[in-house]
């Protein structure tokens, strides 16, 4: 077991209510479709979890730390890859005047990409779990089990959270029509765009400049 479940367990949960990428997309996914169709999106966050948390593990956030070239480039891969997701939604919600059209429907397998991509081209995932994860192992005991506490507690709240995102999503465009999703896809367009303007913004630790 892990040292102070219950604190890591609030940590978690402050971290990952707060809105999101990944969260911003499930509560879109599911205005458009449903919940159904907001799962494979939370497929693909539990899958970045796993590799994150196994990056981690494997010294890659202390890489991303160390070297400004990794996390320059893995910063503007994100960056450029939620503009690019924010755009979309936002050309996809119509001006207020127009006619309301059917909600744009993504295979799963792009909704699924779509989330795992967004999570891990996301220096702050790495930088994260490199801050938090050493104050709850105990290098002196054995490490395996520890990690796996830490992954299953990690991802039960992250699909929990999601779960209510994309619930949310779902009843507001089923209580309020056509016009809902249309204006859930303005703000999440617009959220994401401001993801990755502050991402943009993002220095290395001990870096010079706003982190």
């Amino acid at each position: 077991m892990i040292e102070h479940p219950l604190l890591f367990a609030s940590l978690a949960l402050a971290a990952i209510a707060t809105p999101g990428p990944t969260t911003l997309l499930a509560l879109q996914n599911g205005a458009q479709g449903g919940v159904r169709a907001a799962l494979p999106g939370m497929a693909g966050a539990v899958l970045s979890d796993l590799l994150l948390i196994a990056a981690v593990a494997a010294g890659i956030g202390g890489l991303l730390a160390a070297s400004a070239l990794a996390f320059e480039i893995l910063k503007w891969l994100g960056v450029a890859y939620l503009c690019w997701l924010g755009l979309r939604l936002l050309r996809s919600a119509p001006a207020a005047s127009s006619q309301p059209a059917a909600p744009e429907r993504l295979p799963p397998a792009r909704v699924f990409r779509q989330c795992l991509f967004v999570a891990l081209t996301n220096p702050k995932g790495y930088l994260f779990f490199s801050a938090l994860l050493p104050s709850f192992i105990d290098p002196a005991k054995a490490l395996s089990p520890q990690y796996a506490a830490v992954t299953a507690m990690f991802i039960g709240i992250d699909a929990t959270v999601m779960l209510a995102y994309a619930g949310l999503g779902s009843a507001g465009a089923r209580w309020a029509g056509e016009r809902t999703w249309q204006r859930i896809n303005r703000v999440s367009g617009a959220l994401l765009l401001a993801i990755a303007a502050s991402l943009s913004l993002m220095r290395r630790p001990g870096a010079s400049g706003p982190v």
